[in-house]
Parts: structure tokens; sequence; C-alpha cells
């Protein structure tokens, strides 16, 4: 008995020190970045630590004459928010389609096929095309070329998620639905929505969250008016100098959308993702 206690004692140690270095490992990299927000830049260079805490670098990331952070937030809001409507309605109604109606094989197939290997394109093979095409249709530097590449590129994964809420659909609910009276549109409106809400909550998490950490497609189409969070800290690397404590400071509030969403419905995208996997 206690040999069999001891040996699950020193099994369960190095899973413990791992899940340690992991948390290390994930959690470190954050607290450097919020401790270093609340230091002035020579308390940076010098590396002091006790240091006295100042808010002066958040004053002047949101509130500096120079800084044009806060219209960097509101374009993010407005893309990332626009962008994962948009992403929900359009892979609602394709995944709902090719769940229930009846595509020939090759259609359904070919289309899922498409956008599984359109998703793992790397984006920068897409960006020199994207910026003639703007260029051309007077859309560069706008937020609406913007909208139209995040649900470009959102869309492939919001589909699979979908579909695989919507396959777990009894169809006699929906056969119901239509003997009743209720037409394809209605069914899907009235029954099948409400039913893949938590599918629908999951992939609007992700489409936004992705949307409002995309850097290279921002980069490329935007000016400073125009640019999102993830421009914007970027732009605190300077050709002379680096601001270590705004960059810190603007990191810190840019995470704030993201962590309120994912802590909010971490249950839907855990339930999302393994969806199916397990029978």
């Amino acid at each position: 008995m206690m040999t069999g206690s001891g040996t699950t004692i020193r099994a369960g140690v190095p899973g413990r020190v791992y899940v340690a270095l992991a948390l290390f490992a994930i959690v470190g990299p954050f607290v450097w970045i919020l401790t270093a927000s609340f230091k002035h830049q020579i308390a940076i260079y010098a590396g002091q630590f006790p240091f006295t805490p100042t808010l002066s670098n958040y004053a002047d990331v949101l509130f500096g004459r120079r800084s044009d952070f806060a219209g960097n937030i509101a374009n993010s809001l407005v893309v990332a928010a626009s962008s994962t409507a948009l992403v929900l309605i359009v892979g609602a109604l394709a995944a709902y389609s090719l769940h229930r109606f009846r595509w020939p094989t090759w259609v359904s197939a070919g289309f899922l096929a498409w956008t599984l290997v359109f998703h793992m394109v790397p984006v920068l093979t897409l960006l020199g095309p994207w910026y003639v095409a703007f260029r051309e249709l007077g859309l560069y530097d706008t937020r609406a070329a913007l909208i139209v590449t995040h649900v470009t590129i959102n869309l492939p994964m919001t589909v699979w998620l979908l579909r695989t809420f919507f396959r777990e659909i009894p169809p006699e609910i929906l056969e119901a639905a239509h003997v009743d009276g209720c037409g394809p549109f209605d069914a899907f409106r009235r029954i099948a929505l409400p039913i893949a809400l938590p599918g629908l909550i999951a992939a609007g998490i992700l489409a936004f969250v992705f949307s409002w950490n995309e850097f290279p497609i921002a980069l490329t189409l935007t000016s400073r008016t125009t640019a999102t969070v993830p421009v914007a800290i970027a732009r605190f690397a300077q050709q002379y100098e680096i601001q270590h404590a705004q960059m810190a400071a603007a990191s810190v509030i840019s995470t704030i959308p993201a962590v309120i969403l994912m802590f909010l419905g971490q249950r839907f995208i855990v339930s999302g993702l393994t969806l199916g996997a397990v029978k």
C-alpha cells in the first residue's frame, strides 16, 4: 500500500513540474509586460525590482497628444465586430445549407475541401493581390477593406465549426417544423439557430479574437488613421527609439476585450471544439 501510494506520489511530481513550467511559460511573459507597463523607461532599462509604479504610461497611450491609440481601439472594434457579424451570417447559412440541403456529394465535399485548403494558405501570400485589388477599387486604407479580408480568412473556420453543431440537431425536429408549415428559412431561423446558439457564440468569439489580433493584413492595408490596435502597438518601436513602457501599456489594454470574451465564452468554445470528438 505504501509502495503503491509512494509510486503515485513520484509519478505525480513530474506532472506537477510540467504544469508549473507550462504555466510559467504562458503567464510569465504577460506578468513581465504587466509590470513593465507600470515602470518608467529608465526603470525598464535598469531592470529595477522592486520599483515605484506609475500610471503615466497608460495616460500617455490613451490621452497623449501624439497618440492615436483611442482611435485605433475604435478601428479594431468596428472591424472585429462587423467582420464577426458577417462571418456568422454567411457561415451559418453556408453550414446549414451544406448539412440540410441535398447538394451533390462532389459539391459539398469540394466546397469543404477548398475552405480547408484556403485556411491553410499563409495570409502573407494573399497580401500582394489584396493590396493591388483594393488600390484599384479605391478601398485601400479603409475599414471596409479590413472587414472584407477578415471575413475571408475567418469564414472557413466558422463554416466547419457551425456545420458540426447543425449536424448534431436531430433531423426529426426540423422535419416536424416542416410538417407544421415552416419553410426552409423559417425552420433555420426559428429552430436550428436557437439550438445551435452555443456554436454561434463559440464561432463568434473566435472570429472576433482572431480579427482583433490580426496584424499583417492591417499593416499592409491601413495608414495611421485607420490602423488597428496590433499595428498601433508595433509603431511604438521606432527607428531610433523603442518605447518599451508605452508599448507594454498598450499591449495590456489590447488584451482586455479578448480576455473578457474568452472568460465569458470559454465553455462554449471548449464544447464547440470538442463536439463530435467522442461518441
